[in-house]
């Protein structure tokens, strides 16, 4: 995963400099259509074979999108196919959401929990969240039943971990010890 993210990061920040592909949203929201597109297997098989071009991957993709793409997209496009990096794309597209959120004073923060959480429940979690981070968050929910109960909150690369999993585990440590 840092291998993915070292290779993504110069791409990232490049496009996130130039704004070639458009405003900084519609940025966004074309790196994850084509981050969506990028992480297909057919796609990724497609793409490996020696025998397809890079104009016929273009070809694929703009047929996919059924879009017409800017100059400055297609000109990434190209660099990333040129150099056999359609599969960091994924990586890509979280990288300059990163960049966009932290210019625009949001953090992107993920709330697993054991229990899918209501409206209400998650604006209460997201506001003391915010206080303790210290910054606006955009939040997302998803559930993972193996924390048992609590929450487990990843922004960025802090992780407060508040579920019972992880109490457990403490609790067997410190008996083991």
């Amino acid at each position: 995963m840092a291998e993915l993210a070292t290779i993504a990061r110069p791409y990232a920040e490049a496009l996130f400099k130039s704004q070639g592909l458009g405003a900084p949203q519609e940025t966004a929201d074309l790196l994850d259509t084509l981050a969506m597109i990028a992480d297909d297997v057919r796609v990724q098989q497609y793409t490996l074979d020696p025998k397809v071009s890079v104009d016929q991957v273009m070809d694929l993709l703009a047929s996919v999108l059924k879009i017409k793409l800017s100059q400055g997209a297609l000109n990434f496009l190209h660099t990333l196919l040129e150099h056999g990096r359609l599969s960091v794309l994924p990586e890509v597209a979280h990288q300059y959401r990163a960049l966009l959120n932290a210019q625009s004073g949001f953090s992107e923060a993920v709330i697993y929990s054991a229990y899918p959480l209501d409206a209400a429940a998650k604006a209460a979690v997201t506001q003391v969240l915010e206080k303790r981070f210290s910054r606006q968050l955009q939040t997302s929910v998803e559930i993972d039943e193996s924390l048992i109960g609590g929450v487990r909150v990843v922004v960025g690369d802090e992780v407060l971990d508040t579920s019972v999993k992880s109490r457990l585990e403490e609790m067997k440590v410190a008996l083991t010890s």
